[in-house]
């Protein structure tokens, strides 16, 4: 009778206590906070050695300690995932649920880009209203600034040049991507990582051009200059933009990395292997958001 209680009569997966959500939201808490004292700080540098070592502006330890906590509770959590799939805990029903959640994750991810798109759009199309705020205290000279886009003095990025570069990039990926999928749909593991091992590495270039870009902008003062005073709207919406996407890049790159690890040591099957699939939605959404980015920011608006 007990062994018969003991027995799930279900489909679904009741998952075992974990601390791994507890403890990454703490970590990631502690890692936003450390942003801010890196940036800002929250207490005077003279108002002690733990001030002056770790809450003054410009000390990144707390920041580096959250992330690592971050890292640390990402690792594990996924390996307690693996472990469950690999004891068959993940059932089809299971399986369409983390489906579900993978989509519902990727169309709250969309949302984020969507406010960014609209604030471009709103100041690329309808800046010349901005000429009608009426002038009150230095907000006069700002609206001036933004009633022409770019505002004058901003000195704008050709997209033939490094975009474009990372442009072809990313559609490259997309492709050995999707032959990594289909490889593994077809037991052709050798395949697989050969394009897994490609999308790792054109992921990586992409990161680098980006950072190269960048450096570029901020060395030649093509944003924020002189000329382009009060007109900082272009440069941060640019940046968070174009950011924000180069930040999911680099995730993506680490899920492939992660998935091409787990292929090396035998993990995925044609008939399970959802952790890649995920990865490749991931960056399969990834490239749609760049080709936005490259063709409004970059092209149109530019």
């Amino acid at each position: 009778m007990a062994d018969a209680h003991a027995t799930p009569q279900h489909d679904y997966h009741l998952v075992a206590p974990s601390p791994w959500p507890l403890v990454s939201s703490v970590a990631a808490t502690i890692m936003f906070i450390g942003a801010v004292i890196w940036m800002k700080g929250l207490a005077p540098a003279d108002g002690g050695p733990i001030a002056a070592n770790f809450l003054a502006e410009g000390k990144p330890g707390v920041f580096f300690a959250g992330l690592a906590g971050v890292l640390i509770s990402a690792f594990c959590w996924w390996a307690d995932v693996i472990k469950e799939s690999k004891a068959g805990d993940h059932t089809p029903v299971v399986s369409l649920g983390l489906r579900y959640g993978m989509i519902l994750f990727i169309a709250s991810e969309v949302m984020f880009f969507v406010a960014f798109f609209w604030m471009f759009f709103d100041m690329a199309l309808f800046h010349e209203s901005r000429a009608l705020t009426p002038e009150v205290g230095a907000w006069a000279d700002t609206a001036k600034a933004w009633s022409t886009w770019p505002p004058k003095g901003v000195e704008v990025l050709s997209p033939w040049q490094l975009p474009l570069l990372n442009t072809v990039t990313l559609l490259l990926s997309g492709c050995t991507v999707t032959w990594a999928h289909h490889a593994i749909q077809v037991g052709d593991r050798k395949g697989a990582k050969i394009a897994l091992i490609i999308t790792v590495a054109l992921g990586v270039l992409f990161t680098c051009v980006q950072a190269y870009e960048y450096n570029h902008i901020l060395h030649e003062k093509l944003f924020f200059n002189e000329e382009a005073v009060n007109s900082g709207l272009y440069g941060s919406i640019f940046f968070m933009a174009t950011g924000f996407h180069g930040f999911h890049v680099l995730i993506g790159t680490i899920f492939l990395a992660v998935c091409l690890i787990r292929l090396l040591k035998g993990d995925f099957t044609p008939q399970k292997h959802f952790g890649f699939e995920a990865a490749a939605w991931y960056w399969h959404f990834v490239d749609v958001v760049w080709l936005f980015l490259f063709a409004f920011v970059y092209v149109v608006f530019g």
